[in-house]
């Protein structure tokens, strides 16, 4: 079975963030695995260990520090990586049209891995853009997955805590969720086999992409500033419970 894990180069979300020239931030802080790629990366890697004869691809775009984190995805479990590479910043659009030529490129798919989102962007559209690009189902979110050589059994959590269950054809794309599994972070030694596994570097621009009709851009960026201020309640505990029901209703808007 050929598996292949979409993955992103993140900002640690735990940085300092600083905004330069109005819609970029500074590059200069620490970037790692996209947290929820790792579920994707898990997933993968635990879907080899029970299919003989697999292989697990991790596939990323952009800049050559993104090598970093391929390296994180073959010490997880991955056997090589791909990287298309671009120092440009891409939307959704195209990054979803570079991930399926690459793929095509590389061989016939028969899952593909994402995370449920991005910490960065949060935009929640390549995999979606993905799946349709390469005439596949997928399935968002999945807390629970199995699979047979036909179909997947995925678990998937909607809104309010609903659980949906769908059963799908291979192959498909699914985005994982952090219940999907526990990731199981590298040893010394894991880290120390990745350096020795093969990264395929790829030029964005070789690929010859058709140009979207549309795209996104980011006109600017706010740092999010935390306005809250401590407030007491005072009085008998019916007065407190008063108040507080106040305040969720009229100030916090919550209920």
């Amino acid at each position: 079975m050929r598996i292949y894990v979409c993955i992103k180069h993140v900002p640690d979300s735990a940085a300092t963030i600083t905004i330069r020239e109005k819609n970029q931030i500074d590059e200069g802080v620490t970037f790692l695995l996209n947290p929820y790629d790792e579920h994707a990366v898990e997933e993968a890697a635990k879907l080899k260990a029970r299919i003989e004869n697999s292989e697990v691809i991790a596939v990323t775009l952009g800049k050559e520090g993104a090598l970093n984190t391929l390296q994180s995805a073959l010490a997880m479990g991955a056997d090589r990586g791909i990287l298309i590479k671009t120092d440009d910043r891409i939307d959704s659009i195209l990054t979803a049209r570079a991930l399926k030529a690459v793929i095509e490129q590389d061989g016939k798919p028969d899952i593909i891995f994402t995370g449920k989102q991005s910490i960065d962007s949060e935009g929640m559209q390549t995999m979606f853009r993905l799946a349709a690009a390469l005439g596949m189902p997928v399935a968002i979110n999945a807390v629970a997955f199995s699979t047979d050589p036909q179909n997947a059994l995925v678990e998937c959590e909607m809104e309010t805590g609903v659980r949906q269950l769908l059963e799908i054809p291979l192959p498909c794309v699914i985005a994982a969720g952090k219940d999907l599994n526990k990731p199981s972070y590298p040893t010394f030694i894991d880290i120390r086999n990745a350096k020795k596994k093969e990264i395929k570097q790829i030029s964005l621009d070789s690929l010859q992409l058709e140009k979207p009709s549309a795209s996104m851009e980011i006109l600017e960026l706010k740092p999010a500033v935390e306005q809250r201020q401590a407030k007491e309640l005072k009085g008998q505990p019916q007065e407190v419970v008063e108040q507080l029901i106040e305040v969720l209703r009229d100030e916090a808007k919550v209920i």
